[in-house]
């Protein structure tokens, strides 16, 4: 059984930072791309940003400069800080990851979500 977990979220005032962290855990032989998503009420997900296994990152046009996404390949992690916080910012943020385990294929796997609410 492979799982992510999200952690790291919760309530900030305008313009503060929040990090996210997101532990995949399990049998697991290796992962490949990894990311995070969004979903703000009466909203459909959407990418905020992803990390392929070499490092290469790809960001939404409304997080580039704010937002860094890196990870730990070591501690199965992958990791969002998010500066200059918005009102807009707000919504469950679900990490996702593609995955291959000692009795599983690759397959992509999601978190649970974690809130962020950026007060105004």
């Amino acid at each position: 059984q492979v799982q992510l977990v999200e952690s790291g979220g919760g309530l900030v005032q305008a313009g503060g930072s929040l990090r996210l962290s997101c532990v995949a855990s399990g049998s697991i032989l290796s992962i490949n791309n990894m990311g995070w998503y969004r979903q703000a009420p009466g909203k459909q997900r959407e990418l905020v940003a992803t990390i392929t296994h070499s490092g290469s990152t790809n960001y939404a046009d409304s997080v580039k400069g704010r937002f860094t996404i890196s990870r730990d390949d070591a501690k199965n992690t992958v990791y969002l800080q998010m500066n200059s916080l918005k009102p807009e910012d707000t919504a469950v943020y679900y990490c996702n990851a593609d995955i291959l385990g000692t009795s599983i294929p690759w397959r992509v796997t999601w978190g649970l979500g974690t809130q962020v609410t950026v007060s105004s």
